[in-house]
């Protein structure tokens, strides 16, 4: 499991264990494909060594550099990478659903917004260049609010709105409401 950190190196202990050998080996084979492109190291990886995508890509972006899977540490943080519009849209949108339901609260998580209570994600957002992705957690919701999704491009668990929406407060709630209820 990640660290809650984002510390990658936390999961050399567990690729060491079941993969064998001390860590530099694994570091050294991957250096040994030279200027190789992350899909061919994480290939590498998966396809010959057995790595889950989890250890894979801990190692692969170790080697890169990046030795955390953490950005951002807080919500503000986040929104200053933003287009102002953006950052105000999709404050608007958990605006909309924190204004009845306060106990809820903003954090970051796979370096998106998110809201989420009692360690529970109600809802993310994740920002495209030309739409907001809105990532519910409930179990169904599709099936649930297919009919207020239908003028939505939606899949089994997101739906996708235009940067410049009309904040639909009252689908945001209903949807919130909806996930506070599964997890009670």
């Amino acid at each position: 499991m990640t660290a809650n950190d984002g510390d990658r190196t936390k999961l050399f202990p567990a690729i060491e264990k079941k993969h064998g050998g001390p860590i530099s080996i694994w570091i050294d084979r991957l250096r040994d494909l030279g200027e190789a492109k992350y899909p061919e190291q994480i290939a590498f990886l998966r396809e010959n060594h057995g790595f889950s995508q989890a250890h894979a890509n801990a190692l692969v972006m170790y080697v890169r550099g990046s030795t955390t899977s953490k950005k951002f540490t807080k919500p503000t943080e986040y929104f200053k990478t933003l287009e102002p519009s953006t950052a105000k849209k999709i404050k608007e949108i958990f605006a909309s659903i924190t204004s009845t339901y306060s106990d809820l609260e903003l954090v970051m998580a796979w370096n998106q917004p998110m809201l989420k209570i009692d360690g529970q994600y109600i809802l993310g957002i994740t920002v495209s260049k030309n739409h907001l992705t809105i990532g519910p957690f409930n179990k169904d919701f599709v099936k649930t609010f297919a009919k207020k999704l239908e003028k939505y491009e939606s899949n089994k668990k997101t739906f996708k709105v235009p940067l410049n929406w009309k904040v639909d407060g009252a689908l945001m709630r209903a949807i919130a409401k909806d996930r506070l209820a599964e997890l009670s």
